[in-house]
């Protein structure tokens, strides 16, 4: 779509001319295009410089540029999962002269901040708390009688946690006018279920469609005897069409709208699938996607070292400084060697094996393993029925993280008294990432718990130590007591 109002030529650089949001809305497609990759080669400069979260911020250039195009930011409020993906975001909204400040002392924070900036609406570090918070803000723009849009905006890895799927059983039954991206980066999508997908998009969103299925609809229902059998049998063949050509009936069946899924990088697709979803009076799920890391080929083919990376040659994508053996390195080592020793021994993560050092385990001992996504409560408790039964859990969480399951440490694993093994990984002062992730309240809030024995090593030797005494102590010991150690980085 062209626009005679072109803000600059393809000559000049768009990027610099982008003060407000309200001017991506009178750029061309191949001015966005040009945006975008204008982004991307700054993301990486300035991360190379300060690190930070790359692969994520890389793979949603063109969702964001899209986003902030349809929507009329801040009226419109657009809450980030998790929120380590939000440069694009602060770039767009007036930040940019300050992102080479990013995770530093008084600079830009690596995450959604209300208090750095309107066009951030709400504060979000820790994963799957979007959907519950926009909802929360729909149904206060509804009391209010407002008018304006609220967009969460999740990944497909943290629509695992618990408390995603709770929001999206509340939403689609509320009926509340809100809209959920979903941000889909893995790469196995059919092509014949996109296809099939898309095309049902279409039909189902114009409106010729829907006023005709309901002029169809009357009319039957105006036949003696036969109308109503008819439109029944009817709605059970085209669900049972759908559920056989489509596996995200699953939202549809939760009351939500389905949109999708297209192509994340094609910002023409993603403003035409958003502006469908703008026009609609019921909870929407969009369905976009992405690939992590997009646009820089160290970050594609490795899209987990770069979710999270220190400075970094930007020709190369080696580390500047040469990563140094930590606490959870030493913690994997050790054990695999004790898990060598005893069967029973099993290690469970939150989608955090190679943060928490379970890597070589993984590789080692692959039927011990257990990646339970982004579920730290389930995770626990999972932990506590496998100690029932005899296993020897061994639970590494961030601290931060270990938050979200309290409940679930003391009912499920500290009132049954069981051995689980759990095990605090970036305890202490984490400046980098901010408030959200410090580990700074996990000795508070375990210190009086019963049954809870807690071990903090001084050093790698009596990490492990610590860690052989805790999975063996249930063999010598009449009672099995719970083990977690605090283990700070250095």
């Amino acid at each position: 779509m062209e626009n005679s109002k072109n803000l600059t030529s393809l000559d000049e650089k768009v990027l610099e001319q982008i003060k407000e949001t309200k001017t991506l809305k009178t750029l061309t497609d191949k001015q966005k295009e040009q945006l975008a990759k204008e982004i991307r080669e700054e993301i990486i400069d300035i991360v190379s410089k300060t690190g930070g979260h790359l692969a994520s911020n890389l793979g949603v250039v063109e969702l964001t540029i899209a986003l902030h195009s349809v929507f009329d930011t801040p009226k419109d409020k657009i809450v980030w999962d998790v929120g380590h993906q939000t440069y694009v975001h602060k770039i767009l909204t007036g930040r940019r002269e300050k992102m080479s400040t990013l995770r530093q002392l008084d600079g830009i924070a690596g995450f959604p901040k209300a208090k750095e900036s309107e066009y951030d609406c709400f504060d979000t570090g820790h994963s799957s708390t979007s959907i519950s918070a926009a909802l929360g803000m729909a149904r206060a723009r509804d009391l209010q009688q407002k008018d304006n849009h609220v967009i969460a905006v999740i990944g497909d890895g943290a629509l695992t946690g618990g408390m995603a799927l709770e929001a999206l059983d509340d939403a689609g039954n509320s009926k509340t006018r809100l809209i959920v991206v979903l941000n889909d980066n893995e790469m196995s999508i059919s092509k014949n279920v996109g296809g099939i997908s898309r095309f049902l998009t279409r039909i189902r969103t114009k409106r010729f469609y829907r006023k005709s299925n309901n002029f169809i609809r009357k009319i039957l229902e105006h036949v003696p005897k036969f109308g109503p059998f008819v439109i029944k049998i009817a709605r059970k063949i085209k669900y049972s069409l759908k559920q056989l050509m489509l596996p995200n009936m699953f939202f549809e069946d939760l009351g939500f709208k389905y949109l999708g899924p297209v192509d994340g990088h094609d910002i023409e697709r993603v403003e035409w699938i958003l502006n469908l979803a703008k026009k609609e009076k019921e909870p929407v799920v969009v369905h976009i996607i992405t690939k992590k890391g997009k646009g820089y080929k160290p970050a594609e083919e490795n899209p987990d070292q770069f979710h999270a990376t220190s400075s970094f040659e930007k020709e190369t994508g080696k580390p500047i400084k040469e990563k140094q053996k930590d606490y959870s390195a030493v913690f994997g080592d050790a054990l695999v060697e004790l898990a060598k020793k005893e069967e029973k021994i099993v290690a469970i993560t939150a989608a955090m094996a190679d943060g928490t050092g379970l890597t070589k385990f993984k590789e080692t001992f692959p039927e011990r393993f257990f990646d339970v996504g982004i579920a730290e409560q389930h995770a626990l408790t999972m932990a506590a029925g496998m100690a029932k039964e005899g296993y020897i859990p061994v639970v590494p969480i961030y601290s931060s993280f270990y938050q979200r399951a309290y409940d679930q440490v003391i009912h499920d694993i500290c009132l049954q008294n069981l051995p689980v093994v759990m095990c605090v990984d970036r305890a202490g002062i984490v400046g980098q990432d901010g408030e959200t992730h410090q580990g700074i309240f996990d000795l508070s809030f375990f210190s009086i718990i019963p049954n809870l024995t807690i071990m903090a090593p001084k050093d790698f030797k009596e990490l492990e130590e610590m860690l052989s005494f805790a999975v063996k102590l249930r063999k010598t010991s009449s009672y099995s007591l719970s083990k977690r150690w605090r283990a700070r980085n250095i």
